[in-house]
């Protein structure tokens, strides 16, 4: 890789709008200045854009290995940057699950050959993984998963003796998905009494309830407090566990964070009519008062990322009745599009948005020189051209599932180049063919 110029750019960091030009010289950013010349270097005019640090998404499904047939870590990771996303970390819910050293390695030796963005993978407790999870290098990867609600390969963590032994053994960010499993069950049986099979889905969100949600969650913190772990809560859905939260001290004092996803911010039950089961997510899409309650406390600070929770499944596995139908749905290519357009309706600022999706999982996970547009960073970049609509279609969209819960939207700001590591990896609709992820590293 050579050096790369980007003139005239409209800088958004560290909670700062400004025009600059920068260069690339390899994977690395070499320099921030307004008029920046240099003769070797290849000069992009981004003129009228936006230039953002790359998307970290601090929660995804890629379904390598043993889901491959839903996607892959090369397709998945392709469509993150035609989306702006730069760098992922990925669920160990896959086939074999990631519970033990040996399969988280080889999970880095897949991407390592494959992704195109860069990449960690969080390693998966359960009732009976205890010793393994001592063994692990808290440098090794991103941070370890609980399941305290069902999901997609069978990793409930329900063992409260083990759950606490967890929160006692890792001094690395413990991830958690957070539903009552008991009170979900309950209401399961009771619509399906009512239903059979066939439940409607406007009932998904009573199924899985508020009260499953805020159940297992203040269970949680409560113990993350009792035992001093270092908690993170894996996509809100509730405007009443928003309440859980502190926004009184700075992200890097936090021993217990939030994230809320793309979906949760933006559908809300009216939506089951016209989307069905392709808006099936674990924890559901709620009440437009939850999703009003949890763009309020983004704002403010109790919640601390933004992330996908991209999950990709064949559309003809969501198109089937409720209880056959899987939760999840593919989003990387378009997170970053739809929370623009929050920004185009004055709800969500450049710098906020900027420091929720890049900033703040950079700091959370503690990653090294990402996250930030700053001289000696790697070159992990993103640019948006803000007037410039588009129509989500079949025809560009990049996930191997093939469909989207976006399709027919228009956006009105686009993602025009992405840059991981100072390659050019998407440019105006074309994705490069060099993969040039790395594995993300730690400065713990």
């Amino acid at each position: 890789m050579g050096k790369i110029l980007l003139k005239n750019a409209r800088v958004v960091n560290e909670n700062k709008i400004f025009e600059s030009d920068l260069l690339i010289d390899g994977p690395l950013i070499s320099r921030i200045e307004t008029d920046i010349s240099d003769d070797r270097a290849e000069v992009i005019d981004v003129k009228g854009k936006y230039l953002l640090p790359g998307v970290i998404d601090d929660q995804v499904h890629f379904r390598e290995p043993g889901l491959t047939h839903k996607g892959d870590i090369a397709s998945e990771s392709r469509a993150a940057v035609a989306g702006g996303i730069t760098s992922f970390m990925e669920q160990p819910n896959t086939i074999p699950q990631t519970t033990t050293i040996e399969k988280l390695e080889k999970k880095f030796d897949i991407a390592a050959k494959t992704s195109f963005a860069n990449y960690s993978f969080l390693f998966g407790g359960t009732n009976d993984n205890l010793e393994e999870l001592k063994r692990l290098d808290r440098k090794a990867c991103s941070g370890v998963k609980l399941f305290l609600g069902s999901s997609t390969g069978n990793m409930l963590v329900d063992d409260e003796a083990v759950i606490e032994a967890i929160f006692r053994n890792t001094e690395m960010v413990i991830s958690v998905h957070c539903e009552d499993e008991h009170t979900i069950r309950e209401n399961l049986e009771r619509y399906k009494a009512q239903y059979g099979d066939d439940i409607p889905i406007k009932y998904h969100p009573r199924i899985r309830s508020e009260e499953a949600c805020y159940l297992s969650s203040s269970k949680a913190i409560g113990l993350a407090k009792k035992t001093g772990a270092r908690l993170h809560v894996f996509h809100l859905s509730t405007a009443k566990e928003t309440d859980l939260f502190r926004n009184d001290i700075p992200l890097e004092d936090k021993k217990i964070t939030a994230e809320v996803c793309i979906h949760h911010l933006w559908f809300s039950e009216v939506d089951y009519d016209s989307k069905g089961t392709l808006i099936k997510w674990n924890p559901a899409v709620k009440k437009a008062s939850d999703r009003e309650g949890l763009w309020k406390a983004l704002l403010d600070d109790r919640l601390d990322v933004i992330a996908t929770d991209h999950a990709p499944h064949l559309f003809q596995e969501k198109d089937d009745v409720y209880t056959k139908a899987p939760s999840g749905g593919p989003l990387v290519q378009h997170a970053l599009p739809a929370m623009m357009e929050k920004y185009h309706e004055g709800i969500l600022p450049l710098e906020k948005l900027v420091e929720k999706m890049c900033h703040n999982p950079a700091k959370l996970f503690q990653v090294e020189k990402r996250g930030y547009v700053r001289e000696g960073y790697f070159a992990d970049l993103v640019i948006i051209s803000p007037n410039d609509p588009w129509q989500v279609s079949k025809g560009n969209i990049a996930y191997k599932c093939g469909w989207s819960p976006f399709e027919g939207s228009v956006f009105r700001s686009k993602v025009t180049h992405t840059f991981v590591n100072g390659h050019l990896a998407y440019q105006n609709g074309e994705i490069s063919s060099f993969r040039n992820g790395q594995r993300l590293t730690f400065d713990r």
